[in-house]
């Protein structure tokens, strides 16, 4: 028998948690939006992260759209986003022309981060970034190797390198 005052947690953190932690990260310096946006469009973000968070573990497949049958990195974004109002190409080039690009020193949890071939040529990669803060760029993606995980890619001596861009592809869909 489970204990009743756990299905109040998620209840708990969507109306009180996360508020609460935007408001300390913020005052306390770790994240500081130089983006101007809603509490609303601050709390949709952190829903879709948490959400796309639920899928760490998901194996990758090529031109994957699903959870039932894996993901590839741009059918795991666009998948994510589809829940929520957001529509865009399963594409990663094609992602990497939609929203408004965005510095990266600006990222927000939701935005995407769009990653170079070694070779430096076209768009190899898209993640979702759930966190920007003075230790990095902390995404969820899915990966050829390991599915979809969450990692830090400011720190990756893979991923490092490839960063391109970020685009915010949410501001084009919601207007709080």
């Amino acid at each position: 028998m489970s204990d009743p005052s756990s299905s109040c947690l998620p209840k708990l953190r969507r109306f009180v948690l996360v508020p609460l932690s935007i408001l300390i990260l913020t005052l306390g310096g770790a994240f500081r939006p130089s983006r101007s946006m809603s509490l609303e469009m601050l709390q949709l973000r952190a829903d879709m992260v948490d959400f796309a968070q639920e899928f760490v573990g998901t194996r990758y497949r090529y031109a994957g759209r699903s959870p039932e049958t894996g993901f590839d990195c741009s059918g795991f974004t666009s998948f994510i986003l589809q829940k929520f109002d957001a529509a865009v190409s399963t594409s990663s080039s094609t992602q990497s022309l939609q929203g408004a690009k965005v510095p990266l020193k600006e990222v927000m949890p939701g935005d995407l981060l769009f990653f170079k071939h070694r070779r430096g040529r076209g768009i190899q990669h898209v993640a979702m970034v759930v966190e920007n803060t003075p230790g990095g760029i902390v995404c969820v993606h899915s990966t050829c190797t390991r599915g979809v995980v969450v990692e830090n890619v400011s720190t990756s001596s893979y991923w490092r390198p490839r960063i391109l861009f970020a685009r915010d592809v949410l501001g084009q869909h919601r207007q709080f």
